[in-house]
């Protein structure tokens, strides 16, 4: 069965707009064209609801078409959602994070600007993890002890960019030697997509005590070799 571009849009329930919108993205392949006439098939149709069906799970375009191309296996969808869509932390303004944290705004900003401090994405107004004011909370005690507040926001930024790089090859050997390997050893969709789920959050537990941990055994060799060393 063949469709014109508003029949088609009809049976999948979007807009014309939209389809040409895919269309022009890569989602949705070029139809068949019959002199100035073009025609789409089913494939058109069950692209298009997929595609919707992604969309109201809050994937985003470019993770949708990585879906659509075969590069996330269906098995991924909860571990992708995760990922992507994590639960919303309770979020403050800038201004109710320096009300509550008893720190100026100018501030604030300078901590974000050095990347310490990162705001949630979405909406016109930055938002912050309330969970901020804790970390904030901790920087203003290396303050009050005496640690100069430049300095500190240069250790930060040392810290920020060697964690970042670290998270990043934590990620690829992840993808390269858990996910991979849980995917190819079969079985159902939906076992293996509960199966991933679990294991990157028990990951994803464990890294954080390890890096914990590590820090602050790091931290007092440190402490003990710049004692012996004096």
């Amino acid at each position: 069965m063949e469709y014109r571009i508003e029949q088609l849009a009809r049976s999948a329930g979007v807009a014309v707009d939209t389809i040409r919108f895919y269309q022009g993205k890569g989602l949705l392949e070029a139809p068949r064209r019959e002199g100035r006439v073009t025609w789409y098939g089913e494939s058109h149709v069950d692209r298009l609801r997929r595609i919707k069906e992604l969309q109201q799970q809050g994937f985003t375009l470019t993770v949708i078409q990585r879906f659509l191309t075969g590069e996330l296996e269906a098995s991924d969808e909860a571990l992708v959602a995760a990922v992507t869509r994590p639960a919303a932390p309770q979020t403050l303004t800038r201004r109710e994070l320096a009300e509550r944290s008893g720190v100026a705004e100018p501030l604030l900003m300078s901590l974000e600007q050095a990347g310490l401090l990162v705001s949630v994405e979405g909406g016109d107004e930055p938002l912050y993890p309330a969970d901020d004011l804790d970390a904030i909370a901790a920087g203003m005690k290396l303050i009050a002890a005496g640690v100069p507040l430049g300095s500190l926001m240069e250790l930060g930024k040392d810290y920020a960019a060697a964690v970042d790089l670290t998270a990043r090859r934590a990620v690829d050997l992840f993808d390269r030697h858990v996910r991979e390997r849980i995917q190819s050893e079969g079985g159902a969709t939906e076992a293996a997509e509960r199966r991933l789920l679990e294991t990157f959050n028990e990951l994803l537990e464990a890294s954080g005590t390890l890096v914990r941990h590590h820090f602050q055994r790091t931290l007092l060799r440190a402490a003990r070799e710049h004692i012996e060393n004096r």
